[in-house]
C-alpha cells in the first residue's frame, strides 16, 4: 500500500511537471519595425499592436496549439526605415532567434530586401508596405494587413475631387520604392476622377521643402496631397507650405499619422485638413482599443495599430486552426481560410487575387476625416466600392 501510495505520488508529481513544461513553452514572434526616425510612429503601432495581441494570450496560459500552450514572446528590431537594416535585423530574427513569424517590416524598400531571406526560410510576414510587389504568388509568405493606396484611393479621391472641387493637386514624394508606387496610383486616381497632379520627388531624409513647395505653389495648385509620407515628414511639409502663405486645401489620401502631423505642423496649419482614416472614434470596438492603447503605453495611438493587431490575432488563430506553430505551409494556408474575421478594424477579409495575383491583401471599411482643432472627424464612410 506505502509503496503504490509513493508510485501514485510520483506519477501525479511527473505530470504536473510535464504540464508544467507545456506550460512554459515559448512562441517567438519578431517585431521587424522602424523605431528611429521618420518613420517611428508606424513601426512602435506596429509593435505595440503585436504586444496587445500577445498579451491577450499570454494572461490566458497562453496560446493553445495542438494540445500545447505557448507563452508568446516578441521580439523587436529597429530597421531605421533602411532597407540594409531590414536584412541585418532579418537575418537576426530567423537565424539567430529562429522565429518563423514576423510582424513588418514598416517601409517597402525593407519588405522587398528582406523577402529573399523569409521566403527561403518560410517565414510568414506581416507587413504594411505600400508596394504592390510586396504581394505575389512569389511571395506566398507575406500578407499586408492593412488597406494601400491601390486599395483606397480611388474611391477616396474621387470623393474629395468632387466635394471639395479640387482642380490642380500638388504632391511631394520620396525618392524610393514607396513614393514611386504611391505617386503612381494617386496620379491614376486624380486623372481619372477630373483633376490634375504635379508632382516633385525628394530624397526620403530631407527636412527642408521650400523649393519644392514653391515649385508647386507657382503652378497654381488648389491643394496638397501628403500620401507616400511619414507622418513628420507630413508635418514638415503642411507647416512649411503655411508658412509659404499656401491657404488651399491639405489632404492626406492614405497612411494614417494625423496625431504626429498636427505636433508638428500644429492645430491652426492643420485645420480644416482632409485625411484618411482607417479609425473610426465612434466605433466602440475601436474607441476601446485606442483607449486600451493609450493607457498601456502612455502615447497616442497611430491608425494603423488596430490592423495589426487584429493581423496578429489571425495569425494566432491560423496556427489554432492548422494544429501547429513549427509547420508554416499549414498556418499559412489556415491563414488564407480566415474569413469573416470580427476584429476591432470591424468583418474584415483576405482579398487581393485579381490584383495581386494572391489573396494576401486585406479588405477592411475606412474612412475619410476632416481635422478640427486637431482632433479627426469623420465625414464619410468607404470601401473599394466608394464613398458617402
Amino acid at each position: 500500500m506505502k509503496l503504490t501510495g509513493v508510485l501514485l505520488a510520483a506519477t501525479a508529481m511527473a505530470f504536473a511537471a510535464t504540464a508544467g513544461q507545456a506550460q512554459e513553452k515559448t512562441l517567438k514572434v519578431g517585431a521587424l519595425v522602424t523605431l528611429s526616425g521618420a518613420g517611428a510612429a508606424w513601426g512602435q503601432g506596429m509593435l505595440n499592436a503585436a504586444k496587445l495581441a500577445a498579451e491577450d494570450v499570454n494572461k490566458d496560459g497562453g496560446l493553445k496549439v495542438g494540445g500545447d500552450s505557448y507563452k508568446v514572446e516578441v521580439i523587436a528590431y529597429d530597421d531605421a526605415y533602411k532597407a540594409n537594416e531590414a536584412v541585418t535585423a532579418a537575418n537576426r530574427l530567423v537565424y539567430d532567434d529562429k522565429v518563423k513569424y514576423i510582424i513588418g517590416t514598416v517601409g517597402s524598400a525593407p519588405i522587398l530586401a528582406i523577402q529573399p531571406i523569409t521566403d527561403k526560410n518560410k517565414v510568414i510576414t506581416m507587413t504594411l508596405g505600400f508596394t504592390p510587389k510586396a504581394i505575389s504568388p512569389d511571395h506566398p509568405y507575406t500578407f499586408r494587413p492593412n488597406p494601400t493606396t491601390a486599395e483606397v484611393a480611388v474611391p477616396q479621391i474621387s470623393w474629395l475631387v468632387k466635394n471639395l472641387n479640387i482642380k490642380t493637386v500638388g504632391a511631394l514624394f520620396p525618392n524610393d520604392e514607396t513614393g514611386e508606387s504611391i505617386a503612381h496610383d494617386l496620379g491614376k486616381a486624380y486623372g481619372d476622377a477630373g483633376a490634375q497632379m504635379a508632382t516633385e520627388f525628394f530624397e526620403r531624409n530631407r527636412v527642408d521643402f521650400v523649393p519644392l513647395l514653391t515649385r508647386l505653389l507657382a503652378q497654381g495648385v488648389d491643394a496638397i496631397e501628403l500620401d507616400g509620407n511619414s507622418p513628420v515628414t507630413a508635418g514638415q511639409i503642411v507647416q512649411q507650405a503655411r508658412d509659404l502663405g499656401f491657404t488651399g486645401q491639405i489632404i492626406r489620401t492614405g497612411g494614417p499619422a494625423t496625431p504626429d502631423i498636427v505636433k508638428v505642423a500644429g492645430k491652426q496649419a492643420t485645420e480644416g485638413m482632409y485625411v484618411h482614416s482607417a479609425f473610426n472614434p465612434n466605433d466602440k470596438a475601436e474607441a476601446d482599443y485606442e483607449a486600451r492603447y493609450v493607457k498601456t503605453f502612455d502615447q497616442s495611438m497611430n491608425g494603423f495599430s488596430p490592423f495589426f493587431y487584429d493581423g496578429t490575432k489571425m495569425l494566432f488563430k491560423a496556427m489554432q486552426d492548422a494544429g501547429t506553430v513549427t509547420d508554416t505551409d499549414q498556418v499559412k494556408t489556415a491563414l488564407e481560410n480566415i474569413r469573416d474575421f470580427k476584429g476591432v478594424t470591424g468583418t474584415v477579409n483576405w482579398t487581393g487575387k485579381d490584383v495581386y495575383g494572391i489573396a494576401h491583401q486585406l479588405d477592411a471599411p475606412f474612412y475619410i476625416a476632416k481635422v478640427h482643432d486637431g482632433e479627426e472627424e469623420v465625414v464619410a464612410k468607404c470601401t473599394t466600392k466608394g464613398c458617402e
